[in-house]
């Protein structure tokens, strides 16, 4: 497989599937010796079921590893860290990797229990999780699915598993797109699996799955976010740490040389249009984790549904920038000082509906 290639198949045997693309991408060439380890970084962001839309199918980490047990590669981790909010455990149990580990006998590496070091990526001194370095190859097996902060979440993103908790925060008061390219400067990648069965459009932890049936390889993060963004309907420029990550050389975002190979079964012409959630005017974010900013958004969509969003009386508040300062409505602990807040680390989205609307209501009697 070469740089500038993705390969893509089309089916519902997401198992065998995956196998075979991978043999047809080549992926046995490019693995190390056999007593090489080799860990699988699926996206378990939270404990809900892949078909949901969130998630990594586990049929296509149980392909990648029938692969490399069929080739005599017994030194195989599966490692991910759920987002800030829930645990990584649960999500191993609900997401049916407790169940694929005993049966194929690889360990389970929950990364929220990992102790990080400090490790010079690209220039920023980042914390990664100290496991990783004992890593011979690893294959990253994100879900094509949108994102309310960056847009798109895929490659690069799902690199943001390998970070203990207190560096996810810290990422966010960063403004993500720039911890996001330098973690790839100090993570490499050797190959791509991108489950592109059913990512949801526009929510990370998923809910309004888009069924494609399609499982791709590469070797080129920063390609195939470029990929992703034109797939999603954004400009390359819209989601900053892919051009960003181009210049620190990860990888190149000119779709232009792009070959797209298809192996098996016929590709859906297009995704349908997502839902572009303009609901940011009635929102102050400062530096909000992903789980507690997801959990606002599709709640405050549901009230823009019903015509009350506009009703609030003032802005919502969210965010770690906020902690410690006062203001009128606050979601989030961080918001504990505020007149009105809906608390929790995150907040559930159902609470968050029931409270604001109540307030919406309450203000127009």
């Amino acid at each position: 497989m070469n740089r500038n290639e993705i390969w893509r198949s089309y089916g519902t045997d997401y198992k065998e599937m995956t196998k075979r693309l991978l043999v047809q991408s080549g992926l046995e060439e490019m693995l190390p010796g056999k007593t090489a380890k080799i860990a699988v970084k699926p996206n378990l962001v939270t404990p809900a079921p892949a078909k949901f839309g969130g998630t990594t199918h586990p049929e296509v980490v149980a392909g990648i590893i029938e692969f490399l047990q069929e080739r005599g590669y017994g030194n195989i981790v599966i490692a991910e860290g759920s987002w800030v909010g829930d645990r990584t455990a649960e999500a191993f149990d609900y997401c049916g990797y407790n169940s694929l580990a005993a049966e194929y006998g690889v360990e389970l590496l929950d990364m929220q229990k990992q102790k990080g070091v400090s490790v010079d990526c690209g220039g920023m001194e980042l914390e990664i999780c100290s496991c990783v370095k004992d890593w011979d190859f690893l294959i990253n097996v994100p879900v094509l699915k949108g994102h309310c902060q960056t847009h798109i979440t895929c490659a690069l993103k799902n690199m943001k598993g390998l970070i203990p908790n207190t560096e996810k925060r810290r990422f966010h008061t960063m403004g993500l797109h720039k911890p996001i390219a330098h973690l790839n400067a100090g993570i490499h990648q050797d190959f791509i699996v991108i489950d592109h069965i059913c990512g949801d459009l526009d929510f990370e932890e998923g809910g309004s799955p888009v069924v494609r049936n399609c499982v791709m390889t590469a070797c080129d993060p920063v390609l195939v976010d470029a990929y992703v963004c034109s797939l999603l309907g954004y400009e390359t420029g819209d989601v900053e740490y892919v051009g960003l990550a181009d210049k620190l050389g990860i990888g190149s975002s000119d779709l232009t040389d792009l070959r797209l190979i298809t192996c098996e079964g016929e590709p859906f012409e297009d995704l349908p249009e997502h839902r572009h959630l303009d609901v940011s005017y009635a929102v102050d974010e400062v530096d909000s984790c992903s789980a507690c900013y997801g959990v606002l958004i599709p709640a405050l969509d549901r009230l823009r549904e019903e015509g009350l969003l506009d009703r609030l009386p003032a802005q919502i508040s969210i965010g770690q920038g906020h902690r410690g300062r006062t203001g009128k409505i606050g979601v989030g602990n961080c918001t504990a000082k505020f007149d009105f807040c809906i608390k929790g680390c995150p907040p559930k989205e159902e609470d968050i509906y029931t409270a604001l609307r109540e307030l919406a209501l309450s203000n127009n009697q």
